[in-house]
């Protein structure tokens, strides 16, 4: 059994290595929704359903999330509406993109949760209709919002985690982050155990402040994994000082952590007792291990599957 906690585009390409090597019944993701949003009555879920979309083979290569072939008649249709729109309104904004056929999952996504389903059992049915055979867990069934503090216009703003990612395109400086209903919610139903029941637990190479941050949030998620240290491996998310994708390298240096892999391995520290660096960090290995981890390095930079198993191996040789 092999749980993995997992963000977006970083984590599912993990993902769609170790599938290629492990059978997917013995896999599980635990997955971020710090993310989601609710926009135009919908539930929108991005990580989950970017590492649907990838394991299902129906990403958007160019883009990197959202559907191949995808097309767009809805948003610019919607379009029309925004110069309308009274001041404060959400009714047309178009910036958070969602194409046509991406639409069918937040459909049924939102009916299926205003029915009364929870968001464990919403995930793993669209999970079976994309034939995929892992464990899709949301790191829980309750809301929990990331925000963000952003400068703007010289001042501090507190914006939702996909304003600032999509909306201000992130780039700008981030001043810090939270996770609004943190403190009341509970891990999914079968999270913690498992973590607790795994042979093996990857932190997969995800933004460690607002991809992995929020499932380690979670109460109860934090000693389970403490507890899980010895047979946990991370994979840094920071190549050579910079992300591979996303702003994971800016957010950790605006947030007072050293954007390199000593920085990820002072984040994982307290969990981790592995972490796999690229080979472009192969100097800094004396400097990792003196954290407290144990440094491994090997290409870490997936161009494609081939990579991704090949990485999905190396880490699975480590406990």
């Amino acid at each position: 059994m092999i749980t993995c906690l997992a963000g977006g585009v970083g984590a599912a390409r993990f993902l769609t290595g170790l599938l290629r090597v492990v059978d997917a019944s013995e896999v599980t993701a635990i997955v971020n929704t710090g993310d989601d949003l609710t926009l135009h009555g919908l539930r929108i879920c991005p990580d989950l359903d970017t590492v649907t979309y990838t394991l299902a083979g129906a990403i958007n290569p160019e883009l990197g999330w959202g559907l191949a072939g995808e097309t767009w008649s809805a948003m610019d249709a919607l379009a029309r509406y925004e110069t309308v729109a009274p001041a404060g309104s959400s009714a047309g904004l178009t910036w958070f993109r969602l194409g046509d056929r991406d639409l069918a999952t937040h459909l049924y996504r939102t009916r299926r949760l205003d029915e009364g389903a929870t968001a464990t059992q919403v995930a793993a049915e669209i999970a079976q209709a994309w034939g995929l055979g892992l464990r899709m867990l949301p790191m829980s069934d309750d809301p929990i919002e990331t925000r963000v503090t952003i400068v703007e216009a010289g001042r501090e703003v507190e914006v939702g985690f996909q304003e600032y990612f999509v909306g201000r395109r992130h780039e700008v400086e981030v001043r810090a982050v939270r996770w609004a209903g943190i403190t009341a919610a509970r891990p999914g139903p079968d999270v913690v155990a498992a973590i607790t029941g795994a042979d093996l637990v990857v932190i997969c190479p995800s933004n460690p402040i607002v991809s992995i941050g929020p499932i380690r949030a979670v109460p109860g998620v934090e000693a389970a994994l403490a507890a899980r240290r010895s047979t946990t491996v991370a994979v840094s998310p920071i190549v050579a000082g910079a992300a591979i994708k996303g702003p994971a390298d800016r957010m950790m240096a605006s947030l007072g952590h050293e954007s390199s892999v000593v920085g990820v391995a002072r984040l994982y520290a307290g969990v981790a007792t592995t972490l796999v660096v690229d080979d472009a960090d192969a100097a800094s290995e004396a400097a990792v291990e003196h954290e407290g981890v144990r440094c491994v390095t090997a290409p870490t930079v997936m161009h494609g599957p081939a990579e991704a198993e090949a990485l999905a191996k190396t880490v699975l040789g480590l406990v």
